[in-house]
C-alpha cells in the first residue's frame, strides 16, 4: 500500500512539474515581442508591395516626354525628360510617430521627420532634393497643431537646402478617427540627378565596405512595436536612467543626411546609398543581391535597448530598428577615410561596419536577418 502512495505521488509531482514547465514556456512565448504581434506584418506588406509594382508597371510608357530610367522597388522613381536631364520622385510619412506627438502634445518636431524620410531616400540614388510637398489629415481644424507642424517641415527643409513649394491640409473627421485631435502626415520631394551621379547599387562587389553613419535616435519606423514593448509597462512621460523621458527620446528628429552624402557623391568613388528605416538593415537588399556582412555596430542606443529588454530578441531588433546607424554608405576600402571625415565635418559620426561577401543575405554578427 505504501509502495503505491509512492507511486502516485511521485506520478502528482511529475504531472506538477510538466505543467509548471509548459507554463513557462507558454509565458515565455507570450513575452515574445515581434513587429508583426504588434500588428505589422513585413512578409504581407512585401508582398502587397509587389502586387502593387505590377499595377504601376503598366503606366510606364504611357508620357512620350518621360522616359522611365528607373522605377518601382528603389528608393526614388527615376525619368529621363527633354534635355536629357533626369527628374526623382518619392514620397513618405512619418507613420505612428504622430501617435507619440500627440502624446506628448508636441508637434514641431515632427515635421523635420516628414522631411528626413523623404529627403534621406531620394539621396540614396544620387539625387539633389529641389523641391517638397506636404500633406496633413486631420479630423479638426487646430490651427495652433499645425502651425507646429509646419515649423517643423520648415526647419528640416532649410536643413535640407530644399523649398516647399506647396501642400494640402484636409480636414476629415469621418476618416481620422479620435476623440481629441488625431493626425497624420506625409510628403513628397523632387529631385534632380545626372546620369554620371546616378547611384542604383549595382556596381556593389565582394569586397567592398559598408560604412554606417550614426542615427540621433529612433527616427520614424518601428513605433507600432516600440509602444507595443514600451508602454505595457511606461507611461510615456516617465523618465528612465540612460534614456530620460520616454516621450522625448522617441521624438528625437530623424537625422538629415543631405548635405554630407550630397558631398561624398561629389568627391568619392560610391557603389551604394541606403537609408535605414523600416525593415532596418534588410533595406541593404534593395541595392544589390548580394552578401552584406555587419558585424562592428556601434552601441546600441539607450532607448533601443529599453525596448529590447521587454522582450523583442535580437533578430527582431535587427529588422525593425536602425540600432544606432540611419544611413549606410557602401565603397571600396580606398575610399573609407574619406568618406568618415566628410560626415565628420558635417558633425555626424560614422564607422565601418562590415563588407560585402559572396554569400547572400544580411547577415548581422553572423546571424542572417535576411
Amino acid at each position: 500500500m505504501l509502495s503505491i502512495e509512492k507511486s502516485l505521488l511521485a506520478c502528482t509531482c511529475e504531472s506538477k512539474t510538466r505543467q509548471i514547465l509548459l507554463f513557462t514556456a507558454n509565458t515565455h512565448e507570450t513575452m515574445v515581442l515581434t513587429y508583426k504581434k504588434a500588428g505589422v506584418d513585413i512578409a504581407k506588406i512585401k508582398q502587397s508591395q509587389a502586387a502593387i509594382g505590377k499595377m504601376i508597371g503598366s503606366t510606364h510608357k504611357l508620357q512620350k516626354m518621360a522616359k522611365i530610367t528607373h522605377g518601382f522597388g528603389h528608393y526614388a522613381g527615376i525619368v529621363e525628360i527633354p534635355g536629357g536631364k533626369l527628374l526623382a520622385t518619392h514620397t513618405d510619412g512619418v507613420g505612428t510617430k504622430v501617435v507619440i506627438a500627440n502624446l506628448m502634445k508636441k508637434y514641431n518636431t515632427i515635421g523635420i521627420d516628414c522631411v528626413a524620410m523623404n529627403v534621406n531616400d531620394i539621396i540614396c540614388i544620387g539625387a539633389t532634393p529641389v523641391s517638397f510637398v506636404d500633406y496633413i489629415a486631420a479630423n479638426k481644424n487646430e490651427q495652433r497643431i499645425f502651425k507646429g507642424i509646419v515649423e517643423g517641415l520648415v526647419k528640416g527643409a532649410k536643413k535640407s537646402a530644399m523649398p516647399i513649394v506647396g501642400g494640402e491640409t484636409a480636414i476629415m473627421p469621418d476618416v481620422i478617427a479620435g476623440k481629441g485631435f488625431s493626425f497624420d502626415l506625409a510628403g513628397m520631394v523632387v529631385g534632380l540627378v545626372s546620369k554620371k551621379d546616378m547611384v542604383l547599387g549595382n556596381k556593389i562587389k565582394t569586397g567592398d565596405i559598408i560604412i554606417g553613419a550614426k542615427s540621433s535616435g529612433m527616427h520614424s519606423n518601428g513605433y507600432s512595436l516600440a509602444r507595443k514593448a514600451l508602454l505595457t509597462k511606461y507611461s510615456i512621460k516617465d523618465k528612465v536612467k540612460g534614456v530620460g523621458v520616454i516621450g522625448e527620446s522617441l521624438l528625437t528628429p530623424t537625422e538629415i543626411y543631405v548635405k554630407p552624402v550630397l558631398e561624398i557623391i561629389q568627391k568619392c568613388k560610391i557603389n551604394g546609398l541606403a537609408h535605414i528605416t523600416g525593415g532596418a538593415f534588410t533595406k541593404l537588399l534593395r541595392l544589390k543581391k548580394i552578401g552584406y556582412n555587419i558585424d562592428s555596430l556601434p552601441t546600441i542606443p539607450p532607448i533601443m535597448k529599453l525596448i529590447e529588454e521587454q522582450g523583442v530578441n535580437q533578430d527582431e531588433m535587427y529588422k525593425t530598428f536602425n540600432m544606432g546607424v540611419g544611413f549606410c554608405v557602401v565603397a571600396s576600402k580606398d575610399q573609407a577615410d574619406k568618406i568618415k571625415s566628410i560626415f565628420k565635418k558635417h558633425r555626424i559620426s560614422s564607422q565601418e561596419i562590415g563588407q560585402i561577401t559572396s554569400r547572400k543575405g544580411v547577415f548581422v554578427n553572423s546571424t542572417k536577418i535576411a
